[in-house]
């Protein structure tokens, strides 16, 4: 008897843009836990490129606590949330001449670097005294992290099928 109704084997890998959530989900939960928020600021040194790098990582500091400022757990919250977004928004590879790494990777960086800008102005908002101006330079610093930090998306989404 032959077996008609084939079925597609399951891929061994997720999407570009799963992969890229993934590693997201993962950097802001440790990055950005409070137990590595208090060893950056503790054990490394500020003035050194890889101190002030591991410093920036914890950018998207989060806590448990209910004393500390709801805009730093919504940034957090906002920063995943948007980097799931515009990786889903951004297939530059399924739409380039030259489909491949390049793109997987350029895509998953300008995907994290939109994603801290925009979480960071929108939480700036939620702030304890709100100002346009706080917004916008929280914006600056949420972009420069993202750009700065990017790459580790962009990495992490060369995993993935387009």
């Amino acid at each position: 008897m032959a077996l008609t109704n084939r079925t597609r084997p399951i891929p061994r890998y997720g999407t570009a843009a799963g992969t890229g959530t993934l590693a997201t989900l993962v950097l802001v939960g440790v990055c950005g836990s409070p137990a590595y928020v208090e060893w950056a600021g503790s054990a490394t040194d500020a003035t050194s490129a890889a101190g002030w790098f591991l410093r920036l990582l914890a950018w998207p500091a989060w806590s448990f606590d209910t004393a500390e400022p709801v805009a730093a757990n919504l940034r957090a919250v906002l920063l995943v949330v948007l980097a799931a977004v515009f990786l889903w928004l951004l297939p530059a590879s399924q739409v380039a001449r030259v489909p491949g790494s390049a793109s997987q990777f350029f895509t998953g960086w300008a995907a994290y670097a939109l994603a801290g800008g925009l979480a960071s102005l929108l939480a700036a908002f939620a702030a304890a005294d709100p100002s346009m101006l706080l917004a916008l330079q929280s914006a600056g610093t949420g972009a420069t992290y993202g750009f700065l930090a990017g790459w580790i998306i962009g990495t992490a989404s060369l995993g993935g099928r387009a």
